[in-house]
């Protein structure tokens, strides 16, 4: 397939009303249909992508979501073409573009390291890609002034990247991917170097900006809160392989496995018996999503806003900490048996260290795995699974 079989790139279509001046909006399409079709990609003997299968809508907005070395980059890598697949497809707009370069699949990436060019003025950076495909001086550097104007940096354009903050930088780095009215946009993790305020900060744009134009867009991250945060689906991945996709509520409410139950949010891994539909966990029945095909002991994953203080009833607990989280409090208890649990609950209601209090649960479904024997209570207790991974 030589780049002239592609589809031209989106346009003809508007995704909104033109509303001001800019461009790069009254041009924005409706996005591109992406698909891998069984993708497979091997390093030697290694293989990193297994039968690897997704379908992208139009203009949706998919994270990839898992621990370092699940293989989210490496298919943001095959879905750009700056690596070769070793098997399967990957489809823009129903068209195979497996065998086309990188520079003729008309696709935005922005990366972690911003990777601008030091000697080169911001709207000179954002007009580098229009300049390369010979558009004319004049009129890159409207678009150019468009691009920073979408991102909020029209008034930056004549300054060096070294006066710029880092999410200035990033911003530029957005700008430059979008000018070029991209058919996708790819994100590898772009908001990993900045610090946590500017990180929500850009997040937050990034949606909004997606959302204005239409464009499909990839999104690769490691952190469930961002993915959580601006997805219209997610992909959780494990070893290779899509362990579940769906809604962001979707993953957190009903996680089809222990292992998206463990990495999307947080939970306590407590005790239980399974009999049948019900799990008992202390003096408690809860009713599982879906039971494993044998009765008997497993650990139970609880979300913190599950577990409720509560003035009679439940279990004992003694309080290990409590923190005070803004709008609500969450506070870690010990039961009797070492179980550490996470509670969330109304900020006005203290616990103090070495309170003796009473936990209960909330009747709503839970995700099971078979129990790990352990030799020490402390080894049992809260996951968090998300926030304790650094990769």
């Amino acid at each position: 397939m030589t780049a002239t079989d592609l589809p031209p790139a989106a346009g003809t279509i508007r995704a909104l009303p033109r509303t001001s001046d800019n461009l790069l909006l009254a041009d924005a399409g409706e996005g591109t249909r992406v698909e891998f079709r069984g993708v497979t990609k091997d390093y030697g003997p290694t293989r990193v992508l297994h039968d690897f299968r997704l379908d992208i809508a139009p203009g949706e907005f998919v994270s990839l979501l898992g621990p370092s070395g699940c293989g989210k980059t490496t298919a943001l890598r095959v879905l750009a073409g700056l690596e070769p697949s070793s098997g399967g497809a990957v489809l823009l707009g129903g068209r195979d573009v497996s065998g086309i370069p990188t520079n003729r699949r008309d696709i935005g990436m922005v990366f972690q390291s911003y990777s601008l060019f030091p000697h080169l003025r911001v709207i000179d950076n954002v007009a580098f890609g229009l300049r390369r495909r010979r558009v004319a001086k004049r009129e890159a550097a409207g678009r150019a002034d468009d691009a920073l104007a979408l991102v909020g940096l029209d008034h930056l354009a004549d300054r060096y990247p070294h006066q710029l903050s880092g999410g200035q930088q990033q911003r530029v780095a957005l700008a430059r991917a979008l000018v070029t009215e991209p058919r996708v946009l790819l994100l590898d993790e772009p908001l990993s170097a900045l610090d946590a305020k500017v990180r929500v900060q850009l997040r937050d744009e990034i949606r909004r900006i997606q959302l204005r134009l239409g464009i499909t867009t990839v999104f690769v991250t490691h952190d469930q809160e961002e993915a959580l945060a601006v997805s219209d689906r997610i992909a959780v991945m494990n070893a290779g392989r899509i362990e579940q996709i769906g809604t962001p509520e979707d993953l957190y409410l009903r996680p089809a496995t222990p292992g998206v139950a463990a990495f999307v949010g947080v939970s306590s891994l407590v005790p239980g018996i399974v009999r049948g539909r019900e799990v008992h966990v202390w003096s408690e029945r809860l009713p599982l999503q879906s039971a494993p095909a044998d009765d008997g002991p497993v650990e139970v994953f609880v979300r913190p806003e599950n577990v409720r203080l509560v003035a009679t009833g439940g279990v004992t607990a003694t309080v290990q900490e409590s923190t005070f989280l803004g709008s609500f409090r969450r506070t870690l208890v010990r039961t009797g048996d070492g179980t550490l649990v996470t509670v969330q609950h109304a900020a006005d209601e203290r616990a103090d260290y070495d309170d003796v209090v009473r936990i209960a649960f909330t009747d709503t479904p839970v995700v099971v795995r078979p129990r790990v024997e352990v030799d020490a209570p402390e080894a049992r207790g809260s996951s968090n699974a998300s926030s304790r991974r650094g990769a």
